[in-house]
């Protein structure tokens, strides 16, 4: 076992703190770029609405020709792109759902495709530009306390959360190489604030030695497959919630109702949502599994059996069937909408539960929260 060293310890706890405070300016900007965004957006609206009427009251007065429609809808259509952005990307208005008839455009919602292109967005690309110099300093932070420890830094409840906060952020940064999911960047960026201010506060602990049971090999295959796991479901978790919105603003809308969410025009159709938060729900699931089976081999070699009814290897087990259950019924019983948005919601809650109350409150072989 190597030698515990305090000074990586504080220059860790240091990193965690700047890396929070760049997550929330990261934060802040997100939040800018939808607001200013949404803004844009109305301006469209506001611009089409003029023109329609305009065009109408000429109408009723004057015959036009065919031709000329057309062109007056061309130069409207190239209005609404310039301000609005391409047709490629996510954040691009199209006429998925329709306003009710109001010709306003409020119905609007992002494409499915969520696709890069040469349009540039200042607050959007400044946000991701802060998460990725936060996520720099707090990979900063996790391996200062790894050497600190002089071991891999998730043997408690505070470096499990500061580990699974890190893994969330790359994910989301790694997935935005290929798709534009900036409108997700409010939401997870605000997560990993939470987790890093609840580490923190509530389950900073100093650094130590692991109890003789952690101490194998099996904690690093199994708890690091967990945290990227549980990163993936706080991914999908974000993604479910933002559906059950858009779903409800859709309905909102086909009925003939105002649009009071603007800045989820940003955001993918709820359908596009669900589809993309079920495909990383299974990949998180088959992570899921081998944590559930690697964890019962380490119980093996660690206590002489593979399950034993803990209550930590109970909701393990919990957990797995929340998401067999969601992937099955998604799948084979039209489990669709906002029926599966709350199940994905549900089986991070379990998760949520299974990290905190089970490690604070549940006296068990798996009490290892450090508190």
């Amino acid at each position: 076992m190597f030698p515990i060293n305090e000074t990586m310890g504080q220059y860790s706890e240091l990193f965690m703190l700047l890396a929070a405070g760049t997550y929330t300016v990261a934060f802040i900007a997100f939040a800018w770029d939808l607001a200013k965004s949404s803004r844009a957006l109305r301006a469209v609206d506001l611009k089409a609405a003029t023109a329609d009427a305009a065009a109408a009251d000429a109408g009723a007065k004057v015959p036009v020709a065919a031709g000329s429609v057309s062109s007056a809808a061309g130069d409207a259509d190239r209005v609404a792109g310039h301000l609005a952005g391409p047709a490629g990307r996510a954040e691009r208005p199209s006429s998925s759902v329709s306003a009710g008839g109001n010709g306003s455009g409020a119905g609007r919602t992002a494409n499915a495709s969520m696709k890069y292109d040469a349009e540039r967005r200042v607050p959007a690309r400044v946000a991701v530009a802060l998460t990725v110099l936060g996520a720099s300093i707090h990979a900063a932070g996790v391996l200062t306390r790894a050497v600190g420890a002089g071991r891999v830094p998730w043997g408690n409840m505070y470096e499990f959360l500061t580990t699974g906060a890190f893994v969330a952020v790359a994910v989301f940064l790694v997935v935005l190489i290929r798709r534009d999911l900036r409108f997700l960047g409010t939401f997870v960026v605000g997560l990993v604030i939470i987790m890093l201010v609840a580490a923190s506060v509530a389950y900073w602990t100093p650094v130590g030695h692991l109890v003789p049971a952690l101490q194998s090999y099996w904690l690093v295959i199994h708890v690091s497959i967990a945290v990227l796991s549980s990163a993936l479901f706080t991914l999908t978790f974000a993604m479910s919630a933002l559906q059950l919105v858009q779903s409800h603003r859709q309905k909102i809308i086909a009925a003939g109702g105002q649009d009071k969410l603007g800045f989820m025009r940003l955001v993918p159709s709820a359908l596009s949502l669900e589809n993309l938060s079920y495909r990383i729900n299974a990949i998180a699931f088959i992570g899921w599994t081998f944590t559930l089976m690697f964890g019962a081999i380490w119980a093996e070699k660690a206590w002489g059996r593979f399950w034993g009814w803990d209550t930590k290897e109970v909701w393990t087990f919990v957990i797995w069937v929340v998401y067999a259950g969601y992937l099955h019924a998604r799948a084979t019983r039209g489990w669709t909408g906002t029926r599966a948005a709350w199940l994905s919601i549900v089986g991070y809650l379990c998760v949520v539960f299974n990290f905190t109350i089970v490690n604070q409150f549940f006296n068990g072989l798996h009490s290892y929260s450090g508190l």
